[in-house]
């Protein structure tokens, strides 16, 4: 308190390299997390072969469905019909409220809620013709106000004008952002006569192997069956660069604030030489006045975390990102606050010990002369 103005100094530039450390930390496990959370492990995808990495790319034959459940053991039954949903992936455009935006539109058939059982339809009801349903992060993901994209509001895809008839959400996955069309409204819309994929829901894991034996022993339907949690794992990999990115952002701004800091820290702890060399006078040590200036250091660090906390808990608690194929959702968790914590002791630490280390290697004659 005797240097308010530096202290300030060393706090809001503590605070700030915390809360960008914290904040690349925390956009890297949400999309870790909204990846992961989508897809069952029971669950199939069935690509077109050479499109294991991009299902909006595929194409299968239309009513592959049939020839599915009708070949392949071990899939479940849900009111004594087989869990398949056959489906189409479109990248559209959608309009409302006179803004246009990139859709992840799904066109399904009501057994899409079989297969995919982290929907929940929240207002509202699956689409009929002419209808659509928008997952409740959809709007932060086409940047179009919320208000526009409620129950009975009419927008345009692909130049066709459709009513929303529900809303759903999707716990945390990738699905909440996209819009749900009608299979065959879509097929039509589109001008196609092939599917995206088709996506099986297994009994249990024993009978992937069945599965994947099928495509192989079926060349003429040129398929490729993949666990739908290995292709978001696969996406989870395609996306690695861009969370890199984020840490090297996060760590080339925190270099450049670490050594703003150690300027700041060197000329405050060379305004107070003098004071130095009159504590080793009455006795304390070179070591014991290096650990003190170092937990000066540690409790400026420590309060510019505990700024950095309140700032990303106020601010960016819950704040949602949109990424080309979803939306994830900021979560200031125990461990990034714990991540922020340790950051700002360690900022102490490395930031106070050299400037501190250089002020005292001065002789005590010399530190009492110095002005």
């Amino acid at each position: 308190m005797r240097r308010p103005v530096q202290s300030i100094q060393l706090i809001i530039g503590s605070s700030l390299v915390v809360m960008l450390v914290m904040l690349a930390a925390c956009m890297n496990q949400a999309m870790d997390r909204t990846l992961a959370r989508t897809g069952e492990p029971r669950n199939v995808i069935l690509l077109g072969a050479g499109s294991e990495e991009s299902v909006e790319r595929s194409e299968v034959r239309n009513g592959l469905e049939q020839i599915i459940a009708s070949s392949i053991p071990g899939i479940l039954q849900t009111m004594e019909k087989p869990t398949i949903s056959p489906e189409i992936h479109f990248n559209g455009m959608l309009s409302a409220n006179k803004v246009n935006s990139q859709a992840l539109v799904r066109g399904v058939r009501h057994e899409a809620l079989w297969v995919h059982k982290e929907i929940r339809i929240l207002e509202g009801r699956f689409p009929e013709s002419g209808e659509i349903m928008i997952g409740r992060l959809a709007h932060q993901k086409l940047g179009i106000s919320s208000s526009a994209l409620q129950i009975g509001k009419i927008v345009e895809l692909s130049g066709e004008k459709m009513v929303i008839s529900g809303i759903f959400d999707a716990i945390g996955t990738v699905m909440e952002a996209e819009v749900w069309v009608p299979l065959q409204d879509l097929m039509t819309y589109t001008q196609r006569d092939k599917l995206s994929c088709v996506i099986v829901s297994l009994v249990n894991t024993d009978y992937i192997p069945d599965l994947d034996a099928f495509t192989k022993q079926r060349l003429d339907l040129e398929l490729v069956a993949i666990q739908e949690t290995e292709y978001y794992a696969k996406l989870s990999k395609f996306y690695a660069p861009i969370r890199w990115m984020a840490w090297l952002c996060a760590i080339l701004l925190s270099i450049g604030a670490l050594f703003g800091g150690l300027n700041t820290l060197y000329a405050a702890f060379s305004a107070r030489i003098q004071e130095f060399g009159a504590m080793q006078a009455i006795g304390f040590s070179r070591q014991a006045i290096l650990l003190s200036l170092t937990q000066e250091s540690c409790v400026t660090g420590f309060i510019g975390s505990f700024c950095a906390f309140l700032i990303s808990i106020v601010w960016f608690q819950g704040l949602a990102f949109p990424f080309s194929i979803g939306v994830f959702i900021l979560d200031f968790n125990s461990s990034i606050l714990i991540l922020g914590l340790v950051t700002g002791i360690s900022l102490g630490v490395i930031g106070g010990i050299p400037p501190a280390w250089n002020c005292l290697r001065a002789t005590l004659p010399e530190t009492l002369k110095s002005s």
